[in-house]
């Protein structure tokens, strides 16, 4: 046995506990603790054969168990939890030493906290994890955010935790201070969207195709050997294929229709619009949830008028699907690495998005095939205005235009809400649209708030004497 520990994990719940035994099972000896001294003790019984673990139990004990310098993984609940661990802790470091933050951080947070640390002579890496518990244990997505010479000193643990895909682990330091919080926050983003269309094609599937759970379960397992290829959808067939053992059912006839949430999907939204980014799919998906949670509004508005249902469309409307699907899966991913940008560029981080890409590979929850085409996108032009261009999603969009459309379409004639995939082809003509109607909107501002406008056809600011003579003058 070592003398000390090269890490240590402090708050050993599950996913404290699978990452402390992930890194123990590849070599690293690691020191524990958890305020409660029996999650610590049952750690250590249940697997204390898969690799050196110092079990303490004072913070004292645990920050003597560690070498040099100090690194520390917080696994606590966000928010006052992280904070008051930190504070317990940073008293006991030295300059040099490292605490690394691995739960949910709002980015302002971690920001703060690196700030403060920063001026004890501690280095803070704030750094998201995704994979669930299994990938805590397994192999996560791992994005680490801080100084770099701090992620230098982790790398190689961080490395060999990683999932690995194509030999290449996925990690990769992010940015300075908040930039791996951010990433995370805008992956679960992504990932709320990626589930709420995955959701809307199977309604599509069951109530206009006609199909039953068992049935659609195999038209997902399909598309998950296809350019869907991914976890959610791999995992949705297996849901959608399992028949609830008390009453002989379709599962997921027996579950609520009602979806929680924890927060970061709203801090997405909350974000992309104090950064200017446009990020509808994203936006529809965390109100897609917040409506099904309304379960008494949803009552009172049961018996509202709606189209006459039709006949079953068929198993064929579930090639469109499956286009209008792809299709807006690409909006939302391309959302999203919009709204990466934008926080790298407005906080100076320097965020490689080809490298993100990469990292999503594996382990996280949105791993998908075509992250890996968004890689090469990126890897082609760093400066891509928006995946959309990139030539293999530009030919894709251009070859789902009628199906995507068709099913939007199909779904309105039939009182199906689908807010995803509606809000992701609204995007999409927005962007392309050679005009819009924002100029109405605009000239409505400057009549009744004086708001002014700019012109297309001079330079300059401008202002029309609604009430008055109606005469235009120049404001610059």
């Amino acid at each position: 046995m070592s003398q000390q520990a090269r890490i240590g994990v402090a708050g050993l719940a599950v996913m404290g506990s699978n990452l402390a035994r992930n890194l123990a099972r590849r070599g690293h000896p690691v020191a524990l603790y958890n305020r409660t001294v029996a999650r610590t003790e049952e750690l250590v019984a249940e697997h204390g054969q898969e690799g050196e673990f110092r079990p303490a139990r004072t913070p004292e004990e645990f920050v003597a168990a560690l070498e040099r310098p100090r690194r520390i993984i917080v696994m606590v609940k966000a928010g006052e939890p992280t904070d008051a661990v930190i504070d317990q802790f940073a008293s006991l470091l030295e300059p040099g030493d490292v605490i690394i933050d691995g739960g949910n951080a709002h980015f302002a947070d971690t920001r703060r906290r690196d700030a403060a640390l920063r001026e004890r002579g501690l280095q803070f890496v704030g750094m998201g994890i995704s994979g669930g518990e299994e990938g805590a244990l397994h192999g996560p997505s791992l994005m680490p955010g801080g100084p770099a010479g701090a992620y230098e000193s982790l790398a190689p643990m961080l490395r060999d935790i990683a999932a690995v895909v194509d030999g290449v682990p996925c990690v990769t330091h992010i940015g300075p201070d908040g930039a791996g919080h951010f990433v995370k926050m805008v992956h679960n983003g992504i990932e709320y969207a990626d589930m709420q269309l995955i959701a809307e094609a199977y309604d599509l599937l069951r109530h206009a195709a006609g199909l039953d759970p068992g049935e659609i379960a195999e038209v997902f397992g399909t598309w998950n050997g296809g350019r869907l290829s991914s976890y959610l959808v791999e995992i949705t067939a297996e849901v959608l294929a399992h028949t609830d053992a008390a009453t002989g059912r379709p599962f997921v006839d027996v579950v609520l229709d009602q979806a929680e949430q924890k927060g970061t999907g709203r801090w997405t939204v909350q974000l992309a619009l104090d950064l200017g980014v446009p990020v509808s799919g994203i936006a529809e998906a965390v109100f897609a949830r917040s409506l099904s949670g309304h379960a008494g509004l949803r009552r009172a508005a049961r018996d509202l008028p709606g189209p006459r249902g039709g006949t079953p469309a068929g198993a064929g409307l579930a090639d469109e699907v499956e286009q209008a699907l792809y299709a807006s899966k690409i909006v939302a991913y391309a959302q999203g690495f919009d709204q990466i940008r934008a926080g790298s560029d407005e906080y100076g981080w320097g965020v490689d998005l080809g490298a993100v890409a990469s990292i999503w590979r594996g382990g996280c929850i949105i791993r998908a095939g075509f992250l890996d085409r968004i890689r090469a996108a990126y890897d082609a032009d760093p400066q891509l205005s928006t995946l959309l261009t990139a030539p293999h999603f530009a030919d894709a969009l251009g070859g789902a235009q009628q199906a995507w459309r068709r099913v939007v379409a199909t779904a309105v004639e039939r009182g199906i809400p689908v807010p995803g995939f509606a809000a992701a082809l609204s995007y999409y003509d927005g962007l392309r649209a050679g005009r819009l109607p924002a100029s109405l909107v605009q000239a409505q501002r400057d009549y009744f708030g004086a708001h002014t406008y700019r012109r297309v056809d001079r330079d300059g600011v401008f202002h029309t004497r609604w009430g008055q003579d109606r005469t235009e003058h120049r404001q610059d």
